[in-house]
């Protein structure tokens, strides 16, 4: 008998170190930016980092930067649905079709700073938009920052400047704002857009200022036209999920580690992150000896009133999926608005 318990206790001793480990979760994020980018940095691995802490190391983070996982970006939706990977960041707009309902942050001047419209989107997502999200959970939800017009060598202060100019667009959204103000439109990547200016193939780019050090689109340009409005032109939606049943699996303690490191206010500190990116942008640009200028209020209320026709053809096309498309327009603007007031 006392050999059989010896045994059994033996047994358990050993069981032991494996019941510790099996507490340890890996959660493995995957993003398509290189470990020196702004959000790997200040935003994932700080992030990465209050899990472990909060969660006395039983959660630890596995991050896979510049797609290591494999893929293009437009994938990295699949990968995280499929458990591929268990948190993603990424761009609704590199799918398009897949986020019609929280598109509408994109839309021209609707979003004003970036930690109102980041808590005024998490609200609208979760109120509004849940079934775009199938098989993973939102953890943030936000816009970068107000894109700015990067012009190679024409100083554009009025409608009239920018018509026939040959202007890089960020979104499916972006590239009708361009059209709307007279430019000829050109969707790519930026990556793409860096040799694009420097040969001449666009005349601008539309990009927030945290972009330009990264692209040396200060080199490349020498005017730089920001949104004398107090709503941007546009801006990019971004989005920060976990597959679902990698959440669900976890223990109730751990679950709370992560509700306590997402959501509204989660959301909006991502997005301060970005307005630290955008100073820097603008002091290299500033730095270099560029011109940097708002164009007027009164000149961009005819910005507004000529891509008017986007936000109607959104609302058209939204509703004709059987949603009400200015109700939905309605809810972003008063949450938008709700927010910037009250911060």
């Amino acid at each position: 008998m006392q050999t059989r318990k010896t045994a059994l206790g033996l047994l358990a001793a050993l069981l032991l170190p494996t019941a510790a480990f099996a507490q340890e979760v890996v959660i493995k994020v995957a993003h398509f930016l290189p470990p020196v980018a702004p959000m790997h940095a200040k935003v994932i691995v700080p992030w990465c980092d209050k899990l472990a802490a909060e969660s006395q190391g039983k959660l630890k983070c596995q991050i896979y930067p510049a797609m290591q996982l494999g893929g293009t970006p437009p994938q990295l939706l699949n990968q995280v649905r499929d458990g591929v990977a268990d948190v993603v960041w990424t761009l609704p707009g590199y799918t398009p079709g897949r986020f019609p309902v929280s598109e509408v942050f994109e839309l021209p001047f609707i979003t004003t700073t970036h930690e109102a419209s980041a808590r005024a989107m998490w609200d609208y997502v979760q109120a509004n938009a849940m079934g775009e999200f199938p098989g993973i959970k939102p953890l943030a939800t936000w816009v970068n920052g107000p894109n700015v017009l990067h012009f190679r060598d024409k100083q554009v202060k009025t409608l009239e400047d920018i018509k026939g100019l040959k202007v890089r667009a960020p979104s499916r959204l972006g590239n009708k704002l361009l059209t709307s103000l007279g430019a000829t439109a050109v969707g790519m990547p930026v990556p793409q857009m860096a040799e694009s200016l420097s040969k001449g193939v666009i005349d601008g780019a539309l990009v927030p200022w945290e972009v330009v050090p990264a692209t040396k689109t200060q080199e490349l340009t020498k005017y730089h036209a920001e949104s004398g409005s107090a709503r941007a032109m546009t801006t990019a939606t971004m989005i920060y999920v976990m597959n679902q049943k990698k959440y669900d699996s976890l223990p109730p303690e751990l679950k709370k580690v992560i509700d306590n490191n997402s959501g509204r206010e989660f959301s909006a500190w991502v997005a301060a992150q970005h307005v630290a990116a955008d100073a820097v942008g603008r002091d290299v640009t500033a730095k270099n000896g560029n011109t940097i200028y708002a164009i007027p209020q009164e000149e961009m209320a005819r910005w507004e009133a000529a891509a008017k026709p986007v936000t109607d053809e959104w609302i058209k096309e939204t509703s004709a999926k059987g949603v009400d498309g200015k109700k939905l327009y309605d809810d972003a603007v008063a949450l938008v608005k709700k927010y910037s007031t009250a911060h």
